[in-house]
């Protein structure tokens, strides 16, 4: 049997996509590219071409595979590996293409460094919910929900250890058959190619069960929300956290203070990149344990920036851990581009000098109006489309993207909402959960 090579690339609609090679025809250390087209990145996650886009049936790529982010594994009951490259979309003569979402990333984390001399480090963890699993439903957080999803768990785990994923946790969640994996932190390309991994490699574990594994931030309007929060931190040149300072509130120091403030000015217009589906707003709602204002809280899960809670059991150095957590994304969004947005808005915040936003704690529901913009709380947009409009209204945010790729971007996102249609039901949640 021939095993294949499938360089990927993960596009604006958060779908991973690409095309295979036979595996023994790669070279080691030899350059390697596949064809692929303009007109991809404006495929809505409805697999359908957005009407308007500056594509059109011309033009011509190539998927150039990153030999470093090559991750293969067996999985229990597969005919062949999953093996898979990340790849950086060139154009026909290597150079870079502006709309991808790898070195956009890249290019934003290139000027941290410049601006900042540290490197961020990352880490997404993810929810997801199993269905046809036959299992009776099992108390929330219980080692009865963990057993009885025996062997997966240890099988996903092994997984991601023989890929050098480092898996941390593996976590029985909130609702019914749902769970959560967190991995350890690594420098930011990485991590979103990891993240990337993560999806597919759950997905194709519960697939050969005859199970379905979905990311999709709702599959019922009431049902729980599936979640991804990126964590980020600081690291200087000899890997110290830079993101702790026992001296300052909340003890985030100022670099980090600085970026936050960055991140939660913008985070009106982030969100339409980072929470990018018409049901990720069924989860940007107050009391849901999410994200609904721009809002940066110590330990507090309803915060938008949250300062994660930090232990000194043991003797524990609670600097070593010390980190912010993004909150108002899913896995609709592709692990690149959200998290080269929310780097984007934090080094607007390093280049203006902004001050720390605001530690908030409590319900910003009770608060007078006044009282809340004081605090700098606005709520977050209540759909894509008006997150959109706020894009599209932040001469900033603006700026990090070519003409191209905002005019591509927000097409794609305008016909994906036309496609979805004007009900908010449960029908769309499993069409998204049947695609994420």
């Amino acid at each position: 049997m021939t095993e294949l090579l499938t360089f990927v690339t993960t596009d604006y609609a958060g779908i991973t996509r690409g095309r295979s090679i036979p595996a023994a025809s790669f070279t080691p250390g030899r350059p390697k590219s596949v064809g692929w087209v303009p007109a991809n990145m404006s495929l809505t996650p409805f697999d359908q071409i957005a009407d308007h886009n500056p594509w059109g049936s011309s033009g011509d790529l190539r998927l150039l595979g990153d030999e470093a982010a090559r991750y293969r594994v067996t999985l229990p009951g597969a005919a062949t590996p999953t093996d898979m490259m990340m790849s950086d979309i060139v154009e026909l003569d290597g150079t870079p293409w502006p709309l991808c979402p790898r070195t956009f990333l890249r290019t934003a984390l290139d000027e941290l460094k410049s601006l900042t001399g540290l490197t961020l480090q990352v880490s997404f963890e993810h929810e997801f919910q199993l269905f046809g699993t036959g299992w009776a439903q099992a108390p929330a957080f219980s080692l009865r929900a963990l057993r009885q999803a025996d062997p997966f768990g240890p099988d996903l785990m092994a997984a991601l250890d023989a890929l050098g994923m480092k898996p941390e946790v593996f976590i029985a969640e909130y609702g019914r058959d749902q769970f959560e994996v967190t991995m350890a932190p690594t420098e930011g390309v990485t991590a979103a190619d990891r993240a990337v991994v993560l999806r597919e490699v759950t997905r194709e574990l519960a697939s050969l069960r005859g199970w379905q594994a979905s990311f999709a931030p709702k599959t019922a309007v009431e049902g729980v929300g599936n979640g991804v929060h990126i964590h980020f931190s600081f690291a200087d040149a000899k890997g110290t956290n830079a993101t702790f300072d026992p001296t300052r509130p909340g003890r985030v120091s100022a670099t980090a203070g600085a970026f936050a403030a960055g991140v939660i000015r913008h985070l009106p217009a982030l969100v339409a990149f980072t929470a990018p589906s018409p049901i990720s707003y069924l989860r940007l709602k107050p009391h849901n344990w999410s994200s609904s204002y721009t809002w940066f809280g110590d330990r507090d899960r309803e915060a938008s920036l949250r300062i994660c809670p930090v232990t000194t059991v043991g003797g524990a150095d609670p600097a070593r851990a010390y980190n912010l957590e993004y909150r108002a994304a899913d896995a609709c969004a592709c692990p690149h581009l959200a998290l080269a947005v929310i780097v984007r808005a934090g080094i607007e915040g390093l280049k203006r000098r902004l001050p720390d936003p605001p530690l908030f704690s409590g319900d910003p529901e009770l608060l007078p109006p006044a009282e809340r913009a004081a605090l700098g709380l606005e709520r977050l947009p209540l759909s894509l489309e008006a997150a959109l409009e706020r894009f599209l209204g932040d001469p900033v945010a603006m700026g990090w993207f070519t003409p191209l790729a905002s005019e591509t971007y927000v097409g794609m996102k305008r016909t994906e909402i036309a496609l979805a249609g004007h009900a908010i039901d449960d029908d769309l949640c499993r069409r998204y959960a049947g695609i994420y």
